[in-house]
């Protein structure tokens, strides 16, 4: 199984559901993220993951092409207020529309994501292991 995060930039909500993901989806599952106009990798969201005991230092925002979104079985678009977007073709589709952390600008909105993306994978590993178990 391959799940792909997407958002505009690639820089906090979709790496960061890239890290959480990594982390508690079993490792048979192929993670990645990738966004339609990639930005950098935000520090606050790295600080922001790294108080849970993740590292996402070493991730780098990428474009849609870099990880070939064709070839995904689910997609996760993280789009709040933005347009996010759309790979077309078979797929199974979510939406999170979390708020764009980067626009509050604080570490504060950064966990506040991060907590409601994790909430939304430890569903999304339910689910998956229910589904592979």
């Amino acid at each position: 199984m391959r799940i792909l995060f997407l958002c505009v930039a690639n820089s906090a909500r979709s790496q960061m559901a890239e890290g959480l993901a990594r982390t508690m989806l079993p490792t048979e599952v192929e993670v990645a993220s990738a966004g339609s106009a990639p930005g950098r990798l935000h520090p606050l969201a790295v600080e922001a993951m790294a108080e849970t005991g993740i590292d996402i230092s070493a991730h780098h925002s990428k474009p849609l092409a870099e990880v070939a979104p064709d070839t995904a079985d689910v997609i996760v678009t993280l789009c709040a207020e933005e347009i996010c977007p759309y790979i077309p073709g078979p797929v199974q589709r979510l939406h999170w529309p979390i708020p764009d952390p980067v626009a509050e600008g604080d570490l504060a909105a950064f966990r506040t994501a991060r907590d409601r993306i994790k909430s939304r994978v430890e569903e999304l590993v339910r689910r998956t292991v229910s589904v592979s178990g």
